[in-house]
């Protein structure tokens, strides 16, 4: 073969091979590429099958900071794609229905990962069927060849451990910031939450480092004789690799009581009630099938001296399939606050009714008394289709319960008496009882929007023994008339949401025995059925503006005023319930 000849077909053979890197560079980048990223599909139904649009469903990455947020269409379906392999969790809510979370949710390059969300009035569930997955690892065989066939990419092998290290240390201090500002008036309520006439509540909510998250809540405002009364809670939870970790809580209350001016022991002046409380919740799975939930308070008062309690309180859940469950819950001392708030999942409302279960006070012998309870309980849940049953029976002892009097002056000792925060009555202590109950509950969803319950039961309430011939010289006297007396109680409910205008209805109807003082029990293993006269509540979303939505809020309470029990002596009237009538409004700023 000639020189000339030899040259040029090594020149040919030459440029092939020196082409070939670069052809299939192009050839990965065409076939690889697009399958970097990941999916993440789902479909929305309810308990019946049917599918729900408009459900508000967040995706978050692993530091639980919000990367997207969507709405399911009119078929119930919501796509996030074009999504970085990671692992991320998914969140959806919707008006009447508890939220579902779902956690650890692993995207591969090129994969597809359906949800299976179904929401319920209880026990909301996520399932997750993967559809695709890619082949082979993230860096399969012949994407490594591209990578090293090409000097231009080979930086990039030496540069993703840094990047990884990099960005866990340069992760935001704070993240997913969220706030609550809420201003309410109207009649006062001192067992409802709401010790102002005049308020201003707020909730900060926030992630620190990606890994806890912490909440401010504080509660300002006037009482009705113009003296301010203020609380202030702070909460933090660290999560873990398996969700939701530790819960502890911090909250501190003072209010002003300026009618008990030199009424203390000794005639000393102590106008002020303050209350501390430190407060811890946890959770944990024993085995596959039981879920335990614990925790304790330690609370002191100052009013007449300093008073500590502490309350242990605990729940256990058998999960026995098929949408069914059993609890047995326990508690002792004040009501667990933690145990029937929940803790971080819920909204930002939440932590406001935390802060507003205020411990029930009252004066006994002219001595502070905290009321205590003594708790044991039972509860069966099971959903059928689109209805949910619960029932439950439980044993309850209670010392030093409270309760709103409203009399003629000198109808008992003062030193029986505790003014209530807008000086429109009195907390009277009427001692010790113990009572076993139980009650049965259906609730039926009606369509999407619409859902009706009615609950009933029986349990002890409170007969007062009237003396007309003499006048109670002290509570003692009054206390010593209180009997038990087995009675029933039926409590009817509707709510509705309005699809259109997000308006949401709730109004309740409960009925007892006139003539007993029926004691409101709070149920610990599931949703407290049992109300007491005609409630409404109502809640309209407004228009967002820059960012920030509002609300207002209607909430009427027992507007018949029934459960209000006469005692008369000598000629004299006194009034005795547990469920004074309030009627309140606000309106919510949402950050």
């Amino acid at each position: 073969m000639s020189l000339p000849k030899f040259v040029i077909k090594f020149g040919l053979i030459a440029g092939i091979v020196g082409l070939t890197p670069a052809v299939h560079a192009a050839e990965a980048r065409a076939v690889f590429a697009p399958t970097l990223s990941g999916q993440i599909l789902g479909e929305v139904r309810n308990s019946t099958g049917v599918t729900q649009m408009g459900a508000v469903v967040a995706l978050y990455n692993r530091y639980d900071e919000l990367v997207r947020r969507g709405l399911s269409n009119q078929d119930g379906k919501f796509v996030f794609d074009s999504l970085v392999p990671d692992v991320y969790s998914i969140r959806v809510s919707l008006v009447s229905f508890v939220p579902a979370l779902r956690r650890n949710i692993s995207v591969l390059a090129g994969s597809e990962n359906l949800l299976k969300i179904q929401l319920t009035s209880a026990l909301s569930t996520i399932e997750l069927v993967p559809l695709s997955s890619p082949e082979g690892a993230l860096m399969s065989d012949s994407w490594k060849w591209v990578l090293r066939s090409s000097h231009a990419t080979r930086p990039v092998l030496r540069l993703l451990p840094q990047t990884s290290s990099s960005r866990s240390s340069t992760a935001s201090l704070f993240s997913g910031t969220s706030a609550l500002v809420k201003l309410s008036a109207g009649n006062n309520d001192p067992f409802s939450g709401a010790p102002q006439d005049l308020g201003t509540a707020f909730v900060l909510a926030t992630s620190l480092n990606g890994s806890s998250q912490v909440h401010v809540s504080g509660n300002v405002g006037y009482a009705a004789s113009g003296l301010p009364s203020t609380g202030f809670r702070t909460t933090y939870r660290r999560d873990n690799e398996t969700g939701a970790g530790p819960q502890l809580a911090l909250t501190v209350r003072q209010i002003y009581l300026p009618s008990l001016m030199g009424s203390g022991p000794s005639g000393s002046d102590t106008p002020v009630l303050r209350t501390a409380s430190i407060s811890t919740f946890d959770k944990m799975d024993v085995g596959d099938l039981i879920h335990l939930e614990y925790g304790a308070s330690l609370e002191s008062v100052s009013l007449f001296g300093r008073m500590n309690r502490v309350s242990p309180f605990a729940r256990a859940t058998y999960d026995l399939g098929s949408k069914s469950a059993v609890q047995v819950a326990v508690s002792s001392g004040t009501q667990p606050v933690e145990l029937l708030a929940g803790n971080a999942d819920q909204d930002l409302n939440q932590d406001l009714m935390a802060l507003g279960q205020m411990t029930r006070i009252s004066r006994r012998n002219n001595r502070a008394a905290i009321e205590r309870n003594k708790v044991i309980e039972a509860g069966y849940q099971t959903v059928k289709g689109s209805r949910t049953y619960r029932a439950s029976v439980y044993a309850e002892e209670v010392s030093d319960a409270a309760f709103l009097l409203s009399g003629e002056s000198g109808f008992v000792d003062s030193g029986d008496l505790l003014p209530d925060l807008a000086s429109r009555g009195i907390v009277f202590n009427l001692g010790d009882y113990r009572r076993i109950g139980y009650s049965a509950s259906v609730t039926q969803a009606l369509s999407d929007h619409v859902e009706v319950s009615v609950a009933a039961g029986r349990t002890d309430g409170l007969l007062l023994q009237k003396s007309p011939d003499a006048l109670p010289a002290g509570g003692d006297e009054l206390r010593s008339g209180v009997r038990n007396t087995p009675r029933p109680w039926v409590t009817a409910r509707a709510d509705a949401s309005l699809p259109v205008t997000k308006t949401h209805l709730g109004t309740s109807y409960g009925w007892s025995d006139p003539d007993v003082l029926m004691p409101l029990h709070v149920s610990l293993t599931g949703k407290s059925d049992q109300k007491l006269g005609w409630n409404v509540y109502a809640r309209q979303p407004l228009p967002a503006i820059g960012g920030m939505h509002m609300e207002i809020t209607a909430d009427l309470r027992n507007l018949m005023a029934q459960g209000y029990v006469d005692i008369q002596s000598n000629g004299r009237r006194a009034v005795l319930t547990n469920a004074p009538r309030a009627v309140r409004g606000g309106v919510s700023f949402i950050f």
